[in-house]
């Protein structure tokens, strides 16, 4: 890694309020907006590690920047600017710390509900799969092995949980919960944003298994809120590994969840430090992911 990274595990802004601590971001109020800041911290299990991962706050939010600009034209979002440099002067102070890893973002009115669309049979998806033959209730084809790549994407949602695991639910519970029109209008929009994503990214190399997406209303209209696309937030897969009949390797935790397992970590906090095998090959997939999305290295 040629530049030295700026590490933050957590952020301390004087002058700014502190909305809240969520697993890996700090959110401040700044005026009408939001000042989002991705730290390096990084859970597994559910469980937030002691020991940050380089770079991993500012893949997340400079990736989330690119892919926000993507598909600006199918759904607008929530990004002011991404880049600490365009700043208002009162948090140029701060500028150290906000560098890559921050964003200002205007203040959505957020569904409840997690936008879920799955290419492949993975993760709770085929738990559920082998179980009883559905994702989400969705009836699938019999005969589907493990990340088997789907006849077509569907669109799983689930419950945000403010702790522990999202739990899925199907569309006619995400319909109850915010309405038919609004629940018809994000199933469109999760599935429109995650085949044009999965299109390009299969092009550089990275097959995305799944996606989760969080959408708000602001001044009456739909926007595309939070992360994008990551890979804390998505299952991204090499294409030139892809195996289907068993796990893939991955551009995400790998490396953390593996070496967890492998010290018999009973996944209840407080976590274990990582030792630095692991923390460089993490950063190193993040990093890895970003380059291959963009076309460019981070640094």
């Amino acid at each position: 890694m040629e530049k030295k990274p700026n590490l933050c595990v957590q952020t301390d802004l004087p002058g700014l309020t502190l909305l809240r601590r969520g697993k890996v971001r700090d959110l401040y109020a700044y005026g009408d907006e939001l000042l989002i800041v991705a730290t390096d911290r990084i859970s597994a299990f559910d469980v937030v590690l002691p020991t940050p991962i380089p770079w991993k706050g500012a893949v997340l939010t400079q990736l989330s920047r690119f892919w926000f600009g993507m598909m600006r034209d199918l759904v607008p979002n929530h990004l002011v600017s991404a880049d600490a440099g365009e700043f208002p002067p009162d948090l140029q102070r701060h500028r150290e710390v906000l560098d890559l890893r921050s964003m200002l973002a205007v203040q959505a009115e957020m569904f409840p509900i997690e936008c879920v669309a799955r290419g492949y049979l993975a993760g709770s998806g085929w738990t559920e799969y082998r179980e009883s033959g559905t994702v989400c209730g969705i009836p699938l084809p019999p005969g589907l092995r493990e990340c088997d790549r789907l006849p077509e994407p569907v669109f799983t949602p689930a419950t945000k949980a403010e702790s522990g695991h999202d739990l899925n639910i199907s569309y006619a519970e995400a319909a109850r919960m915010i309405g038919e029109d609004q629940a018809s209008r994000l199933r469109d929009l999760t599935l429109q944003i995650y085949a044009r994503a999965a299109e390009y990214a299969l092009s550089r190399g990275i097959i995305i298994a799944d996606v989760k997406f969080e959408f708000g209303v602001y001044n009456g209209e739909i926007i595309l809120c939070d992360e994008v696309l990551t890979p804390d937030s998505s299952r991204f897969w090499p294409r030139d590994r892809y195996e289907p009949g068993k796990s893939q390797p991955s551009f995400d935790k790998q490396y953390v969840r593996d070496y967890l397992e492998e010290i018999r970590f009973n996944k209840q906090p407080p976590a274990p430090e990582l030792p630095p095998r692991v923390v460089e090959g993490t950063a190193a997939k993040y990093l890895e992911a970003y380059r291959l999305l963009t076309g460019s290295p981070l640094i």
